[in-house]
């Protein structure tokens, strides 16, 4: 049962672990003890053989406000700051085997956005705003960079981190910093058609297939690819791959999608 006093909350069914950001009275600030429930939510369903995809979202009308600022500014003194920790979380999700999905029904801001380009998959309502405001609060998004760069175009990138500027939900989806924005009442719909294609995956093919996707670019193409058919060859000679071959010829489920159902 989860605590009453948790900041995340999390669900699990048929095959999908919700992690539901719930500590709306600060606008889901990343604070420390936020950031550690997320990550202990994450571990947690990494290590469930049940879970097969992994949804993050949130109560209250923002999605999150970035750095808990209260936080940060209570531990100027000791020299450090709670923003530290949020690397940690970037890459839990960043390299979390299964499949991670962003809902984003409200606003985000600042460490909220390497949140949601930290997700394999993010899906948003048109209506909902996002803003790189670190510079006008004299800072620079440094940590969010290492999820946020590789998917903005350059020239966005170089005029939202300069500006600080708000942009909607639509313009988010045209320089990539979500897969698609659509209208705040076919949010759900749209979230739930991403997790029934995702759930049809094989586990061991969800995650190689993220590790394929987070290769660095190749310097030598015929090794490359010589590499590369050894990998494939592995998967279809992989348990998975056997039944996955042979359940499309018989014409059945496979049995990760026939569990589901059990």
């Amino acid at each position: 049962m989860t605590s009453p006093d948790a900041l995340v909350r999390v669900t699990t069914a048929r095959g999908v672990s919700t992690l539901t950001l719930d500590s709306p009275h600060n606008r889901n600030a990343l604070s420390t003890p936020l950031m550690t429930q997320l990550l202990a939510g994450l571990d947690a369903a990494v290590a469930d053989d049940t879970v097969r995809v992994i949804v993050l979202d949130h109560t209250g009308p923002v999605f999150c406000s970035g750095a808990d600022l209260k936080e940060t500014a209570a531990a100027y003194a000791s020299g450090t700051v709670p923003a530290g920790m949020l690397g940690d979380v970037l890459a839990a999700v960043r390299q979390c085997p299964k499949p991670v999905l962003a809902r984003v029904a409200g606003p985000a801001r600042a460490g909220g956005l390497g949140l949601i380009a930290a997700a394999d998959l993010a899906i948003c309502a048109a209506e909902a705003t996002f803003a790189f405001t670190e510079v006008r609060i004299g800072v620079i998004p440094a940590v969010i960079s290492a999820t946020v760069l590789p998917r903005l175009h350059p020239r966005a990138a170089a005029e939202l981190y300069l500006t600080g500027d708000t942009f909607d939900g639509r313009r988010a989806a045209q320089i990539g910093l979500v897969t698609a924005a659509v209208p705040t009442d076919e949010l759900d719909g749209a979230v739930q058609r991403y997790l029934d294609s995702l759930v049809r995956g094989a586990p061991t093919a969800l995650a190689g297939a993220k590790e394929l996707l987070r290769r660095p670019p190749a310097t030598d193409l015929r090794a490359e690819l010589a590499e590369l058919g050894t990998l494939s060859t592995r998967y279809f000679l992989s348990g998975d791959g056997i039944e996955g071959v042979t359940a499309f010829r018989e014409k059945r489920p496979p049995r990760w999608v026939a569990e589901l159902d059990r």
